[in-house]
């Protein structure tokens, strides 16, 4: 898929969105990609998990990973692609748990899934889980809006990289001017286009 053709999904379902948003990082932002406005059309959910399940074609993944709860759909259609299971992580006590008896076993060969990067602290969070439990063939991605390198297991692709302002809580202009800070899954304003 080219980067225009993953652009006028997120336009067309509203999964662009600008304003002042607080990041699972903790950072700021201008703009958010909210997915799961994405993930309610399965036309275009299986569009971009086939996309990133080709660049995985030769790996003979046996699970792929998702984290709840953004890319448990996702990590569900690259699964179906690829022929895969798909399970989920989950948040627990502010640390990412295999819950409702999911686990991996030592024969696995695992890509780990999010919906868009920006650090790469929750994937690598689920690294570390799964480190030493399976064999982890790569991570992976729709959006990559990091601002510099990642080093995210062995292999990390995604399908476009995006660049958006992010800042520290300290130094964020969106909050010298007072525009109200969103938890992304709040009420958000589309952008414009």
């Amino acid at each position: 898929m080219s980067k225009e053709e993953i652009f006028k999904i997120l336009r067309e379902t509203g999964a662009l969105l600008s304003g002042h948003f607080l990041l699972s990082s903790g950072l700021h932002a201008d703009k958010y990609i909210q997915c799961a406005q994405v993930f309610q059309y399965p036309k275009y959910s299986m569009r971009l998990a086939r996309a990133l399940s080709n660049k995985f074609r030769q790996d003979r993944v046996s699970v792929v990973i998702g984290l709840a709860f953004g890319s448990i759909i996702l990590a569900h259609e690259i699964a179906k692609a690829i022929g895969a299971k798909a399970i989920f992580t989950e948040r627990e006590n502010d640390k990412m748990v295999f819950r409702r008896n999911f686990c991996v076993q030592s024969a696995d060969r695992a890509l780990i899934v999010e919906d868009v990067v920006t650090t790469g602290e929750s994937l690598k969070e689920v690294i570390d889980l799964v480190r030493g439990k399976c064999r982890i063939v790569g991570t992976a991605s729709i959006i990559n809006r990091a601002q510099g390198y990642l080093k995210l297991g062995p292999k990390y692709q995604y399908l476009t990289k995006l660049k958006m302002n992010t800042y520290k809580e300290d130094k964020c202009p969106l909050c010298e001017k007072g525009v109200p800070l969103v938890k992304p899954g709040s009420r958000v304003e589309k952008e414009e286009t």
